[in-house]
């Protein structure tokens, strides 16, 4: 189908992760725009000849770059290629979008903080990641921004969706597998639904002001919680009768270190764009009614 004069092409790369299918699923409602989903065999961001050559045919006015290494855990013991996908791939493709006139869009993580604040991060607070993943998202988020000044980096936190392995869906496996689960409580933060920042992020690019308001910004849903809280939520949520056990990290030994409280600030993100963050019960609820 012929573009209209007026159409602007936006490009997701990682379109078969939690962000890429949430994105997919809201693609339809806006059909003054184009979008191209590429998945990582379509798309090799960390090639940069082949980022090079798919830039060059295709006219891309906004990239939305959901492709990331997000296990954590083997992120410790497997740090070339979370760093490759994490910080080498953003590089590429925020040259290739510096070289072509695209605004690149970049899903970052509450884990560049260490989580010793007891306050809501803000963007200009330090950093201090505590694990390879952390590091490597951190290093990406210095890429992008050196190699591409008009990109819009979103820190998020939590995030779950009824697409792709994640918390919630995890509890709903566990819950029925299982009489009862423990859960840790010390660890605090906002957990996000990928649908609502899929549309966050449209909204950002609708409202034709993103290219004038580059930077850094976070995004999660409103209201603090802790694993344990979270996981009695989706388990009266769905109706489970399994017990859930309230633990402390200590007890809980994992690989990588978790930041102990991780709870964004999404202040700024809501004041420049005029965004509404929905409350993370509400949509824990619709998330839920989906997987049901």
């Amino acid at each position: 189908m012929p573009l209209s004069n007026n159409q602007l092409t936006i490009l997701v790369t990682g379109a078969n992760g939690q962000m890429g299918n949430e994105l997919q699923v809201l693609a339809p409602g806006f059909p003054d725009y184009r979008f191209l989903f590429a998945t990582k065999e379509e798309l090799n961001i960390a090639n940069a000849l082949t980022a090079e050559k798919y830039f060059s045919e295709h006219t891309i006015d906004f990239c939305i770059n959901c492709a990331a290494y997000t296990a954590v855990d083997k992120a410790e013991t497997d740090s070339e290629n979370a760093f490759l996908i994490n910080a080498t791939a953003v590089a590429t493709l925020a040259t290739a979008c510096n070289q072509n006139n695209a605004q690149l869009i970049h899903i970052s993580t509450d884990y560049v903080f260490d989580g010793t604040a007891n306050v809501p991060y803000k963007e200009t607070d330090k950093t201090n990641p505590v694990s390879v993943y952390g590091k490597s998202k951190l290093q990406g988020e210095a890429w992008a921004m050196q190699n591409a000044p008009s990109t819009i980096i979103i820190r998020t936190a939590w995030l779950y969706s009824s697409f792709k392995a994640n918390f919630v869906k995890t509890m709903l496996r566990l819950m029925k597998e299982k009489e009862s689960i423990n859960v840790v409580s010390d660890q605090f933060g906002c957990p996000t639904y990928a649908a609502d920042l899929a549309m966050a992020i449209m909204h950002i690019i609708t409202s034709g002001k993103s290219k004038e308001q580059p930077g850094m910004y976070h995004y999660s849903n409103a209201g603090i919680t802790n694993w344990y809280e979270f996981a009695v939520a989706i388990k009266k949520l769905s109706g489970s009768n399994c017990i859930v056990n309230s633990i402390t990290t200590d007890q809980y030994p994992t690989a990588a270190k978790r930041p102990a409280y991780s709870v964004l600030d999404s202040s700024k993100i809501k004041e420049t764009f005029k965004l509404h963050t929905p409350n993370w019960e509400n949509s824990l609820q619709k998330c839920l009614a989906l997987l049901n």
